[in-house]
């Protein structure tokens, strides 16, 4: 045990606080990018839920995604499945390309409105917490560091959704050569109160992202999982669990691919 004491201060003693904010800057800025490049690829997810899989095709038609459901518990539609799903992507497909501007951009904008929701929540890991160096490792074939993320003192979260941060805590592993998100892992420590009464974040809560490279300098997230455990209003409680892989991605026709220099 002592051992392995003195190894984890020597090897905090070889990063200063600068070197793993650096490092955590390098990686958030990385992030950002893949996020601008989630709209330029399609992709299949099979998502499970309480009462099996559903696996779909995910197309981006016109500025937005469209699922196209492939299978259920792991078993291919029937033929006449897959035809009637084939006819109701085609008739999204003419209903898209026959809507009016002011339709459009409103359909468009409500799915950006649903990513920088989901991208902000992403970007404030690394202003909600602090960072420090727990070790050097290797997961899925990448040479990571792994820091550890406790919560930073006096930060105010910019949105409802991002009020649960102040009370979790997590650990996140960066690609060294890269500095891409490999796996980010937080969980709730202790309880949270959302906007001061309408729900309340227990421990049991917690999410899991992982990312893997989908083309040349760009990566996506390829898992993600989320438990959640609250009051809502204090009183009723709702617990909810959540489990996607993505996989399959292709960049979409005429897309210019954001490559990182």
């Amino acid at each position: 045990m002592r051992t392995l004491v003195l190894f984890a201060v020597s090897v905090a003693a070889l990063f200063g606080r600068d070197d793993v904010a650096l490092i955590v800057e390098k990686s958030a800025a990385t992030n950002n990018k893949d996020f601008q490049a989630a709209s330029e690829f399609n992709y299949k997810q099979t998502e499970k839920t309480a009462n099996g899989t559903r696996t779909s095709e995910v197309t981006m038609i016109d500025g937005s995604p469209y699922q196209r459901l492939l299978a259920v518990n792991g078993e291919p539609l029937s033929a006449q499945q897959a035809a009637a799903e084939a006819r109701k992507q085609a008739a999204a497909v003419k209903l898209r390309k026959g809507q009016s501007q002011s339709a459009r951009a409103a359909r468009i904008a409500k799915y950006q409105r649903g990513q920088q929701r989901n991208n902000l929540m992403i970007s404030q890991l690394s202003k909600a917490f602090d960072f420090a160096l727990e070790r050097e490792d290797k997961l899925d074939g990448f040479d990571v560091w792994v820091l550890k993320a406790t919560p930073r003192k006096g930060y105010q979260p910019p949105t409802m959704q991002a009020q649960v941060l102040p009370g979790m805590e997590g650990e996140l592993w960066i690609d060294k050569k890269t500095y891409e998100w490999v796996k980010v892992v937080a969980k709730v420590i202790h309880p949270v109160s959302i906007d001061g009464f309408l729900a309340l974040v227990e421990p049991g809560t917690e999410f899991e992202i992982e990312k893997k490279p989908v083309a040349d300098g760009i990566w996506q997230v390829t898992h993600f999982s989320s438990q959640a455990d609250a009051k809502v209003l204090h009183l009723f409680n709702h617990k909810e669990q959540d489990e996607v892989t993505f996989f399959d991605f292709q960049p979409v026709k005429g897309a210019p691919l954001t490559i990182t220099e």
